[in-house]
């Protein structure tokens, strides 16, 4: 849903991360079929790993996501630039940002990762556990950049624990063994 957060919960072991890898086709669904409206899409895992070899600074992987405006390879122009540099800065990475990825702390290469994911401007940004081991400032940064995004315009899926930002979402369902059990809209405040 376009310039919604949906957060898909559950326990651990409901299907959460494999709905959302269906969702970015990063994985083939064993049955039925998925419908993708939008071309831009932005992934960001749980969990990656990057060879201590691979010589990639943090404002090397953030750029990574702008090669979605460009395609890869391609120069980035002021505006790719300018979304590289906003990513930095609202996830708080200046300090960070020409220090080797390999070097960071987990919480760290989660803010950067979805740096990246934010350095694409996709129409769809698709987080498993965004929040996830973050301290609470890195956390509430992710909130606000995911609720940002929402706001422009973008449809952002988040499977998450986090009472936060399942508080935030404007949409919940509930996973239980690959099946939904719930799903429900926030409801807005009644005005005074």
């Amino acid at each position: 849903m376009a310039g919604a957060i949906c957060v898909i919960a559950g326990p651990n072991g409901a299907g959460k991360s494999t709905l959302l890898e269906v969702l970015a086709g990063t994985l083939t669904p064993s049955a039925g079929m998925v419908e993708r409206r939008s071309a831009s899409r932005a992934f960001v895992p749980q969990r990656t790993a990057v060879p201590a070899t691979l010589p990639l600074t943090v404002r090397d992987l953030i750029t990574v996501g702008a090669w979605g405006r460009t395609g890869a390879w391609g120069r980035l122009d002021r505006a790719a630039r300018g979304a590289v540099d906003e990513a930095v800065g609202r996830l708080g990475l200046g300090a960070l940002q020409r220090s080797p990825f390999d070097a960071l702390s987990g919480g760290q290469r989660q803010r950067a990762l979805l740096a990246q994911g934010l350095a694409r401007g996709a129409d769809v940004l698709l987080l498993d556990e965004p929040t996830t081991a973050l301290d609470d400032d890195s956390a509430e940064r992710i909130l606000v950049a995911v609720r940002s995004e929402a706001d422009r315009g973008a449809a952002v899926v988040c499977v998450s624990h986090d009472h936060a930002l399942i508080e935030a979402a404007d949409v919940v369902v509930r996973l239980e063994a690959g099946r939904v059990v719930s799903a429900r809209r926030a409801v807005s405040p009644t005005p005074t």
